[in-house]
């Protein structure tokens, strides 16, 4: 009767070894700790060892180098997968914190986290995250060469990405996948681990689609892998799959979930959990190891010297890969000094120089202001993006040609793909080389709030651009008016979500958002007309609130705080109500973030504690503004569904008027 391990197929001893260990540490570190994830970890162990030692272009003594290979672990909770391939390899983690995974204190989450752990490149878990973040590395790569790059291939990296059934069962993973075949990405390859298992049965008891005919029909490169132990074959087919092909590469591989387990391969109890002693005992047996074995018995001196010729492997890549770069700078000095300069990042002067160029003296929707902001930044190359099939409605459309797997291009084209769209744009910003943007409608930004959720994790510096704002959109109908989008955008940690109120504000907006490239940021748009508001210095605006207007000397004055369109109509109110002898305020705030990141001084200065009769306006769900709005204070917003009617019509029959602001400041009393 064979041994797994005599099942293993690898021609050199060391590799058939360093994959028993690598197979094993997943369910020993499962077992010690009662939970997490095994099955995927073990089956996908043959081929992470082959392609990390043989395969990957990279450098573990310096996981940031660029001229790197990128690898993403789509199937998040197969993390112990990669974590045991950057121990072994030499990425710096330690047995210890193999052993202490899914550990506060420790590098190695429950799932992969970018800036955590040495050599993990995204931050994954939601399944198909992975998928369309490898897609958005292999557009930007692609785009570098291509710009600077004179065919050298320095800058044009093979992107990896490996992903599980659940992956690819996710719509996201089909939408950025379709893209990836109409872009002819062939830098790109996404390993498939075929293991037909879900967690609550086997995929065919939920699809009966042909995964590998869909690729095809995509547009991609399938290759098939029939063995997930035959380490040679793997081998070959992973260099293969590096082949440049015109088309992007579909790497299938056929597993067995959990395997060797006696009690848990091919079934879903391998996916999560513990697998028993008696099962772990087995499994090492089977492996050539001591039922018993710990962490540090499972790694012998020479299997773990073995795997770490990856350290030299990658010090001979890096210098070669500096000594061709360093030859095409001598022969090519115009686009490295190009492309130097854009690594360098914007240049402050280049941005207010772009941006004096757009109109703000005359009315005009913010969407509009907005575009003009992105025509008059093209040329300098800083901004990259596109829309899911509206540019001209959010008004996106910028000169210049469209990204193909021929011309860098001056913008993308996503067709009707909002969440592989927002998943994308993450891996431009990966990338790091430009600041991504994408745009739709807000109301359909709910189909890309994983992707946007994903991103304020990483901290990426993406733009969202959400036009049409609120039920101002008026006929198209409620299911074209946002209503509890901008509210439910604002429960997202770390992302800024910012809606101005004129011309003005929105260049001052975008200005801070293009020299202070923080973190996600979400521009919410109006696709109505709006007045030109009282002039404010862009300091003022990029403190997120400040006073834009005000009557009276009363200490306690009306607090009339409000954003984007509804600004205009709280001075409107504000007039009304400072005509009748009331001491008024009105605040825009067109960012809760930026306003609440002021010192409290400023913030006092601008909302004073004193002044409890406020009222704030915003035309969405009122929750969350109560905080402002206090006890004694009142909101005005839309709390129901719109309707299909004119915009002044829905605004009117939800109270976003004039009249009914000045109403319910009268009904709040005076100062007494």
């Amino acid at each position: 009767m064979k041994t797994p391990l005599s099942q293993i197929r690898a021609a050199h001893p060391l590799d058939r070894a360093a994959v028993a260990t690598a197979i094993a540490i997943p369910p020993v570190v499962v077992q010690a700790l009662g939970h997490g994830h095994a099955g995927a970890a073990m089956d996908m162990a043959p081929l992470a060892h082959a392609l990390f030692s043989s395969v990957l272009r990279h450098d573990p003594a310096d996981p940031a180098w660029a001229g790197r290979d990128r690898f993403i672990l789509s199937a998040g909770h197969a993390s112990l997968l990669l974590y045991t391939q950057l121990y072994l390899t030499g990425y710096g983690l330690t047995l210890d914190d193999l052993a202490h995974t899914r550990t506060p204190g420790y590098p190695t989450p429950g799932h992969p986290e970018r800036g955590r752990t040495p050599g993990v490149e995204m931050t994954t878990g939601p399944l198909g995250q992975g998928v369309a973040g490898a897609v958005g590395l292999a557009l930007a790569a692609r785009r570098e060469e291509t710009l600077f790059g004179r065919r050298s291939r320095l800058f044009d990296p093979t992107v990896w990405v490996l992903a599980g059934d659940g992956c690819l069962a996710e719509g996201v993973s089909a939408e950025a996948s379709s893209l990836a075949g109409a872009q002819r990405l062939d830098n790109l390859v996404l390993i498939w681990d075929d293991n037909r298992i879900m967690i609550d049965g086997t995929t065919s008891e939920a699809n009966a689609s042909d995964v590998r005919a869909r690729y095809r029909a995509y547009g991609w490169r399938v290759l098939d892998v029939p063995d997930h132990l035959d380490v040679d074959d793997i081998t070959g087919r992973l260099h293969d799959a590096t082949e440049r092909t015109g088309r992007p590469t579909l790497l299938a591989v056929r597993s067995v979930i959990g395997w060797p387990s006696p009690a848990h391969q091919r079934r879903p109890s391998a996916h999560a959990g513990a697998f028993g002693e008696a099962d772990v005992a087995a499994i090492l047996q089977g492996l050539g190891f001591p039922a018993d074995a710990t962490l540090a018995d499972l790694v012998r001196d020479d299997v773990l010297a073995h795997c770490r010729r990856a350290l030299v492997r990658g010090a001979e890549l890096h210098e070669d890969w500096d000594d061709r770069a360093s030859a095409w700078r001598v022969v090519h000095p115009a686009p490295a000094r190009a492309r130097h300069r854009a690594w360098r990042g914007p240049d402050p002067a280049e941005i207010d120089a772009a941006l004096a160029s757009v109109p703000v003296g005359t009315p005009a929707p913010t969407r509009a202001t907005s575009g003009a902001v992105l025509a008059a930044l093209t040329p300098s190359g800083r901004l990259w993006g596109g829309s899911a099939d509206l540019p001209a409605s959010t008004n996106t459309v910028v000169l210049g040609t469209l990204a193909s797997a021929e011309d860098p291009g001056a913008t993308l084209r996503f067709g009707v793909r909002e969440h592989a769209m927002a998943g994308i744009l993450s891996g431009i910003a990966l990338h790091g080389l430009w600041r991504p943007y994408g745009s739709g409608y807000l109301t359909f930004s709910d189909y890309a709030r994983g992707a946007i959720r994903l991103a304020a994790l990483m901290g990426l510096p993406v733009v969202y651009i959400f036009t049409h704002d609120s039920v101002a959109v008026g006929e198209d109908g409620p299911t074209y008016q946002p209503v509890e989008q901008v509210a439910s955008l604002r429960l997202v940690p770390g992302l800024d979500v910012i809606r101005p109120a004129d011309a003005r504000e929105t260049v001052a907006c975008w200005r801070r958002l293009l020299k202070q490239p923080e973190r996600p940021a979400a521009l919410i748009l109006s696709h109505q007309m709006l007045p030109v508001l009282p002039d404010a210095p862009d300091e003022d605006v990029q403190c997120g609130g400040y006073v834009t207007w005000s009557a009276g000397r009363d200490p306690d004055p009306l607090l009339l705080i409000a954003t984007g369109s509804e600004v205009a109509l709280a001075l409107d109110a504000g007039h009304i109500l400072a005509g009748r002898g009331r001491s008024v305020r009105v605040v825009s705030l067109p960012c809760v973030t930026w306003f609440e990141e002021q010192p409290a001084a400023y913030r006092d200065t601008v909302l004073p504690p004193t002044a409890r009769r406020r009222i704030v306006i915003e035309a969405g769900r009122t929750t969350g503004w109560w905080r402002y709005a206090g006890l004694e204070g009142a909101v005005v917003g839309v709390d129901g569904f719109g309707a299909s009617a004119p915009g002044p019509d829905v605004l009117a029959a939800h109270g976003v008027t004039v009249e009914h602001v000045v109403a319910v400041a009268e009904s709040l009393g005076r100062p007494t």
